[in-house]
Order: structure tokens, then sequence, then C-alpha cells
């Protein structure tokens, strides 16, 4: 692309999208309703402290964690934005229990759309980086308004995955199996700008972990075996700094960036973690695939997880590919 000119998100989708002469279009609109749904909630997020949308309602969400006002105000923007538009088949979302049907009123479209509206939504009351992640299917199933069968599809089938981070300014990133993109939201005229195109994860990796270390006591052996290896720079090659936020999207925003490693394991509390593969550990492993990284459960690839339901869990470690690989065979060891 020239790079004297401004390049938005639905310029690149649509130039993206040309490459591909029998296109309807439909999977497009898909991207830039998403795109729309993030501007509507990044002004409330960034509205956050002057009106009355912090906090609690009062209730838990299937996963049984308090549901944040944000948290509803998301859910709402996006089935808004997706539910008339004729694209999709259905949707499901970290905050509903069941796949969320499109209504009889509109009509039913080809693709799936699973998402987390707002992730690591605890941090809204202190001001850290929060996000929104999404995949894309194309249907399988015969029925016009989807089935279980077009939600529970293995990573690898994704047409599409993304994240937006709102932190201090908002990003979409996204990728298509083509490359991942980045795009700034620019206020000042309510666009998002191409600022990082074509993302790598860099190489040499740079020596970072990011792991919440107060659940070192929970872990098996390999995986604090792991840890010291990190810490003592047991490659020869010195040892990492630790950075930890405590919100998926921004840690793995910041690894994404800077390289290293994001490790969220199973412990035994929780011997499955407590990520949710559908929409959060698989449209990220797409996404750091697409960077040269790789995401694993410590056992396999991410994407080449068969899910048996819409929330599954799964351990999950993604970033540099090297620290990928050298997490499975630590673990690997038990």
């Amino acid at each position: 692309m020239d790079g004297t000119s401004i390049v938005t998100i639905e310029r690149h989708i649509i130039e993206a999208e040309r490459k591909y002469p029998d296109a309807s279009g439909a999977f497009s609109n898909i991207l830039t309703d998403m795109a729309l749904a993030a501007k509507v909630i990044s002004r409330q997020v960034n509205m956050a402290g002057l009106v009355d949308i912090l906090g609690r309602v009062g209730r838990r969400n299937v996963q049984g964690e308090p549901v944040q006002k944000l948290d509803v105000f998301a859910q709402d923007v996006i089935y808004r934005a997706m539910d008339h538009t004729g694209h999709l088949c259905c949707m499901v979302s970290e905050e509903l229990e069941d796949p969320i049907p499109i209504p009889d009123s509109f009509p039913a479209g080809e693709y799936v759309l699973l998402f987390d509206p707002l992730d690591g939504s605890s941090n809204i009351d202190v001001n850290v980086s929060i996000g929104t992640i999404f995949s894309i299917h194309r249907k399988v199933s015969d029925s016009e308004r989807g089935t279980l069968e077009d939600c529970l599809q293995v990573g690898r089938k994704q047409l599409a995955a993304g994240y937006v981070v709102y932190g201090s300014s908002t990003m979409f990133v996204y990728t298509t199996g083509h490359g991942v993109h980045g795009f700034t939201l620019d206020p000042s005229i309510g666009e998002f700008i191409l600022s990082h195109e074509n993302i790598r994860i860099p190489e040499p990796p740079n020596r970072y972990y990011s792991v919440n270390e107060a659940r070192h006591s929970e872990w098996d052996p390999g995986m604090r075996r792991l840890l010291e290896h990190f810490k003592s720079g047991g490659d020869g090659e010195g040892a990492f700094s630790a950075r930890y936020i405590g919100s998926l999207v921004a840690d793995f925003h910041r690894t994404l960036l800077r390289g290293g490693i994001f490790m969220y394991p199973g412990d035994r509390s929780n011997p499955d973690g407590k990520l949710r593969l559908l929409y959060e550990s698989s449209p990220l492993a797409f996404i750091a695939e697409q960077a040269g990284g790789r995401a694993s459960t410590g056992r396999e690839d991410v994407l080449d997880v068969v899910p048996t339901s819409i929330h599954q869990r799964t351990p999950l470690f993604l970033g540099s590919r090297e620290f990928v690989d050298e997490a499975d065979g630590f673990l690997s060891q038990g």
C-alpha cells in the first residue's frame, strides 16, 4: 500500500476482499461491523469514570464470574451490531450459556461469530487495559439458523480472528490467515487507521515471561521447573524478565509486539486452566501463529484441540515459538 496515504480498516478489508473475485462481501461486512462495535465500546470504556457504568450488576455469568456493567453494555453492543445483518447463522458469547440464535425476523447467513465481549472486566475500576476477542467460522451444518456443530469447530478452521485492546489508545488487531494487521483508533475522526502492518513477533525473541506466579504452589513439577528455567536463564542466554498485567488481551498484545511467552497453565484447582478455548485461546492462537509465533496447551497446538463444549477451558502457552516449544518440553516431563 502507498506509505503516504491513510489506510482505514474499512479500506484495508475491502482491498483484501478484491483478491477474491467470487467474494460476496458478507465476510468483510462482519469485520467492519466488529470495528463499529469496537468504536462504541471504546467510547463507553473511556467514559467509565464519568458515567454510571462502573461496578457490578449483582449477578454472575455462566463462568461464575461477577458481571460488570460494562460487560452487559459490550455484550449488547456486539449483539445488536450483528443480529440483523443477514451474515451470521448464530453467535456464542462468554456471557451466555447457550449459543445465541439469530431472531426469526432477520435473515440468517453463512458465518458463526464467537466472542468475549469484554475480557479483563475485573480490571475496569482500576483503569487497567481491557479488551474484546472474537473468532469467525463458516457454517458447516445444513441448518439455516446454525447449530452447536457450527460453534464447536477446531481452531484451524477459523476464517478470521481478532481482538481490540482498550488502553491508552484503542487498537483493533486482526488476521484472516494472511498476516496480522493492527489499527489504532483516531478519536478526532472516529476511524481505525492502519498503524501496525504485517505484525511479526520479534526474532530473536525478547526474553520476557508473563504468568501469575501466585499460583506456583498449585502447579505440577514440570511447570515449576519451566519457570525456574526461564528465571535462571537455564539455556545459557540469560535470565528472563517478568511482565504480568492480569488482563489477557493486554498481556497478549504486549507479547505480540515485544516477544516472549504468556502462560496460563492448569493447576490442582483448575487442571484445564481457566481460559476458554473457543473465544479466548483459539483466536489468540491463530493470531500468534500468523505472526510467526505459536500457541500450545503444553501438550498440543491450541489450534488442533477439538472442542466438546462452547465454554470449554484449556491451559495456554503462547508467544515466541522457541519459548513455547521449550514449555512443551518441560511440561511433557510432568
